[in-house]
């Protein structure tokens, strides 16, 4: 008997030992809210001042949501990461690409593309999130058109620029990334750049930005305080926050990593955006559906990343691919409900009961599911015998 029960002893403390050195992301973890049903939003970014024939493919994905309700009657959700403004091509052109000029989203020559938004949000189905002024740093991209034709060319193009044909480092808005590694910008420039932008989109959709979605996910501290400032309430991100590009030009300098409904230091509520779907890239709709399943087992939203490429570069396959995956998404999850990022962080902000589990049974079983994410839990449980516990 002292023999077992010395066993179970050593057991007992092995299996402490392992809870205490992974103490802080279970707890964190633990702290994470839980939903009580399958909740989805499809966001995609990329979308406003650019390519004229948004207009149509916009039209064509306010149809297709439309047609789908969730078990409320609610009709399918996509965010737009809107983009405010592309280079004035023929203007820098004329100048001889010293200074930058850019063409709005307000202006008449994206007044289709602004249509199309509005019916779409009228309709339900849109909901638009702060991308940013323009996809780039202007002044970062008017450097490196000095020395690259590349850039020179797009930065003085006649058509409305597609940013996704620039270089991608030079695709971040919020360093300066015209040399490598990049450089950080100045509190002042931030902040009258936010400012800017926050002004324009009050001028477009009638009040202030509640949701900020970083270009290419790279943003700091003082974009952060910049956007509080601007009235942004909650950020999108992937779990973790970049803050520069490094000198092979991909994003670096990772100084933060969260979970949804962390807050940051300015009072901005993390929101995590990690299941990815890219038709145009060859993602099939299990790649949705199974993303789906995932995070309602841990009990959390399934926010799809996807981006405006995927309907400029194949509009019907993806289109159909889009479809396909919500139609199994509701196949799948009969208590499917869509909710957009700012109603999930104002149901997270008040502990809302109607979505914010709190029974300890849901709870629990959401955190076990979470714990494979961990990283070297999974291991360290199993050869210990807490895994068996967990299961």
């Amino acid at each position: 008997m002292n023999s077992l029960l010395g066993f179970v002893l050593v057991i007992l403390a092995v299996w402490a030992g392992v809870l205490a050195a992974f103490a802080r992301p279970i707890a964190a973890r633990w702290r994470e809210p839980v939903l009580k049903c399958p909740v989805l939003a499809i966001e995609s970014d990329d979308w406003g001042a650019g390519p004229l024939a948004q207009a149509e493919v916009l039209a064509q994905l306010k149809d297709m949501l439309a047609g789908l309700r969730d078990v409320a009657g609610r009709p399918a959700l996509m965010t737009l990461g809107v983009v405010m403004e592309v280079p004035d091509g023929p203007r820098i052109a004329a100048g001889g690409c010293v200074r930058y000029h850019g063409s709005g989203l307000a202006g008449q020559s994206f007044e289709a593309v602004r249509i199309a938004m509005h019916e779409g949000i009228a309709a339900g189905v849109f909901v638009p999130q702060l991308h940013g002024q323009s996809h780039y740093w202007p002044g970062a991209v008017l450097q490196a058109a000095q020395s690259d034709a590349t850039v020179r060319d797009w930065l003085t193009g006649a058509a409305p620029a597609c940013s996704e044909a620039l270089p991608s480092h030079l695709q971040s808005r919020w360093v300066d990334a015209s040399r490598l590694p990049s450089r950080t910008l100045d509190a002042a420039s931030i902040r009258h750049a936010v400012m800017t932008e926050a002004a324009g989109w009050r001028a477009l959709f009638d009040s202030a930005p509640e949701v900020a979605v970083a270009t290419t996910f790279v943003w700091n501290d003082m974009v952060e305080a910049a956007w509080r400032e601007a009235g942004v309430a909650a950020v999108i991100t992937p779990g973790r926050r970049a803050t520069c590009r490094d000198a092979t030009g991909r994003p670096g300098c990772e100084d933060r990593a969260m979970l949804t409904g962390d807050e940051s230091p300015s009072g901005l509520m993390y929101l995590v955006r990690d299941v990815y779907f890219e038709p145009a890239r060859g993602h099939l709709p299990t790649r949705l559906v199974e993303g789906l399943a995932m995070r309602t087992r841990q009990g959390r939203a399934c926010l799809v990343e996807t981006h405006r490429f995927n309907f400029l570069e194949q509009p019907e396959a993806s289109l159909a691919a889009l479809r396909m995956a919500l139609a199994a998404a509701h196949a799948s999850h009969p208590d499917l409900r869509y909710l957009a990022p700012r109603e999930l962080a104002q149901a997270i902000r008040v502990r809302d009961p109607a979505w914010i589990e709190h029974r300890l049974s849901r709870r629990m079983r959401a955190l076990r599911a979470r714990l494979a994410e961990i990283p070297r839990f999974a291991r360290t449980a199993r050869w210990s015998g807490l895994g068996w516990v967990l299961a």
